[in-house]
């Protein structure tokens, strides 16, 4: 997985709009993350991933938010598969199994809150 700088605060300008899904770009069979934000309580983080990429099953021991911010992603929590496109968001449950599939390249922001 190709990563951007990494970010001790924050990697994004404060005070300034941006667009997200400009923030992070695709790279060929790949999939991109950049972090935006890494606080003890959580991060926010930006992936690109190519159609066909994906995350295999695994499990965070928090919630973990996920909004898609262009294409369209096939995740599946605790064996339940959903359809999420840009615009929508979906959470996952901590301690719940959960894998993300690219049925079209897409981009997302994850939002961590470890408390």
């Amino acid at each position: 997985m190709a990563q951007d700088k990494p970010a001790s605060h924050s990697s994004i300008p404060h005070s300034q709009a941006l667009l997200l899904a400009d923030s992070i770009q695709y790279q060929g069979g790949s999939i991109v993350s950049k972090e935006l934000i890494r606080k003890e309580t959580g991060t926010v983080t930006l992936f690109a991933f190519e159609q066909g990429q994906g995350l295999s099953e695994h499990t965070a021991s928090f919630d973990a938010l996920v909004y898609i911010l262009d294409g369209e992603a096939k995740i599946t929590i605790a064996g339940s598969p959903a359809a999420v496109t840009a615009g929508e968001m979906i959470i996952m449950p901590a301690n719940q199994p959960h894998a993300l599939h690219a049925v079209k390249r897409f981009k997302m922001m994850l939002v961590m809150i470890r408390s």
